[in-house]
Order: structure tokens, then C-alpha cells, then sequence
């Protein structure tokens, strides 16, 4: 559900709760591109701090493409983060974050954050942020909806960090709990839910993480392509390339196929994003390979 609260112009945004005794900001980012002169343009642009959006630019092969910001630095506990992204028809748009999104450590409320993408006919969106950081202590709630329209697609990552692990500070969090649901005109074809409460369970243990500390979900969708075997066959040859990683691909249904994978360090999970995410676009948008500068 969108937030109550009115959303301020473009560019503008405030720095304090609407609701002083609560902890915690409520931030909000909308963001709309429609099909103009022949190109994807970014039409609406709306955010309240601590979600903020920088001025799209175009890519090689004319995807517009657009960094999500949260210029506090990280999420705390109380904060309420929503961003609903709409692309019109025949629109094409690759968004992702500057750098991983850091949570830290909360007394009380989790840090919740809800992303709604809806994807219009023959249109396609490649969204790809970087990876979750849940410090020790930390609670984050977090929701991601896709709503693809007829003949489109879409290549969509999501990765966590078992924690800060350069400071030997994994699965230290509370709880993490994420929902991943796509559905393709109006019907589902991947629903997913993670909840990761390392006090109740080791993920350390055998079956579950077996001592990777990196975790990642790469989700490739595309609506009325039918050889989805060519596809995971392509995926698994990239995967065979790549030794240092624990992953697995397998079709949907219908109108997709999912990879998860297991990284015991964050240039590995990086490099392997950037192969998968390339042999997808291949296969999915008949596109090369990009390098999204993040600096």
C-alpha cells in the first residue's frame, strides 16, 4: 500500500518524520518513464529523504539508466522506505544502487523497505542493486513486487551479506525477512520468501549456507519467449566458468527461470553478478554487455 503521505516535486525533500515521536524517517521515491521522441524518458520524479533518485542517462544501446540513492548512508531500525516504479509502453530502463544498502543495528523496529515495479507492454526493466548489509542486532523487513504487462520482461537481482564480513561479524542480525513475487499479466509465476533468524538456526550448518557468506537470487523473465531451455543451458555455461561459486538454475513454469547462488566473498558474488547478469541480457534483450559506472 502506498504511503499516506503526499509525495513533495521532484527534488525536494524533507528531513524529519511526519510523526516526531517515532523513531525512524519515512521516505518514499515514485519514478515513472514513458516512451518520448522515439526514446525512454524519466517523466515522473518524486522522492521524500531518505530515498532520492540522480537524473537518468542512456546506455549504449538506448536503456535508460538511473541510480537509486539513499544519501543517509544506510537504513535503522523505524525507517518505512517505499519506491513505486512504473514504465509505460515500450519503454527500457536499468536501475540499480551506488553501493551496498547497510542496516544497522535496531533496540526495537525493523527497518522496512517495499519496492513495487510495474512493467507495461513490450517494455523491459533490469533492476540490480546492490547487495544487502545487515550489521549485528539488525531487523529489515523487505518486499519487492513485480507486475509485468504482455511481451514484456525483465532481469532482476537481489544478494545479502551474512554481515559486515571483513570484520568477522556474520549472521550476527536478528532477523531477515524478503519477499521476491513476479507475476506476468496478472499471474504469478515466482513467489519467494526468505526469513533468515540466525539465533533460532545456524545458517552456517550444512544444507543451508555451508560457511559461503553471500547470497543471491538472479530472476530472468520474459513474457511469450518459449525456449527457456536455451536459456538455463546458457546460464549453466556461464555458471561452469566460475568454480568459486555454489549456484543453480532451473525454469519457471512459465515465462522464466531463476538462478540462486552461494559466494564466500563479495568479489566473487560482484564478477558472477556481472557475467549472469550479461549472458541474460543476451539472451533476454538481444543486448551487450554494459559496465554501469557507480563512481
Amino acid at each position: 500500500m502506498v504511503p499516506a503521505s503526499t509525495p513533495l516535486p521532484a527534488g525536494f525533500g524533507i528531513l524529519f518524520s511526519s510523526n516526531p515521536k517515532r523513531v525512524g524517517r519515512d521516505g518514499f521515491l515514485n519514478l515513472r518513464f514513458e516512451r518520448r521522441a522515439g526514446k525512454t524518458a524519466l517523466t515522473q520524479c518524486r522522492f521524500r529523504l531518505p530515498l532520492q533518485a540522480l537524473s537518468p542517462s542512456e546506455l549504449s544501446d538506448g536503456t535508460a539508466y538511473l541510480m537509486l540513492l539513499n544519501p543517509t548512508g544506510g537504513i535503522v531500525g523505524g525507517d518505512s522506505l517505499f519506491t513505486q516504479i512504473a514504465l509505460g509502453e515500450n519503454t527500457r530502463a536499468c536501475l540499480t544502487t551506488p553501493s551496498a544498502t547497510r542496516v544497522y543495528r535496531t533496540l526495537d523496529q525493523p527497518a522496512l523497505q517495499q519496492t513495487i515495479i510495474t512493467v507495461g507492454e513490450e517494455a523491459s526493466i533490469e533492476y540490480l542493486p546492490d547487495h544487502v548489509i545487515p550489521h549485528s542486532g539488525s531487523i529489515f523487513h523487505q518486499s519487492l513486487r513485480v507486475e509485468l504487462g504482455r511481451g514484456s520482461c525483465g532481469i532482476f537481482w537481489d544478494a545479502l551479506a551474512a554481515g559486515r564480513v571483513a570484520r568477522g561479524e556474520q549472521w550476527e542480525f536478528r532477523e531477515i525477512d524478503s519477499r521476491f513475487e513476479i507475476y506476468v499479466r496478472d499471474r504469478p509465476v515466482f513467489l519467494n520468501r526468505t526469513r533468515i533468524r540466525p539465533a533460532e538456526v545456524d545458517p552456517v550448518r550444512l544444507g543451508i549456507t555451508d560457511g559461503f557468506n553471500y547470497l543471491g537470487t538472479l530472476a530472468i523473465v520474459a513474457n511469450q519467449l518459449n525456449d527457456w531451455d536455451k536459456v538455463v543451458a546458457a546460464m549453466n555455461a556461464e555458471l561452469a566458468a566460475m568454480p568459486e561459486i555454489r549456484a543453480g538454475v532451473s525454469a519457471l513454469t512459465s515465462d522464466g527461470c531463476v538462478l540462486k547462488l552461494l559466494a564466500r566473498t563479495a568479489s566473487d558474488m560482484s564478477r558472477a553478478q556481472m557475467m549472469l547478469w550479461s549472458r541474460a541480457r543476451h539472451e533476454i534483450l538481444g543486448a551487450g554487455a554494459v559496465d554501469l559506472r557507480k563512481y
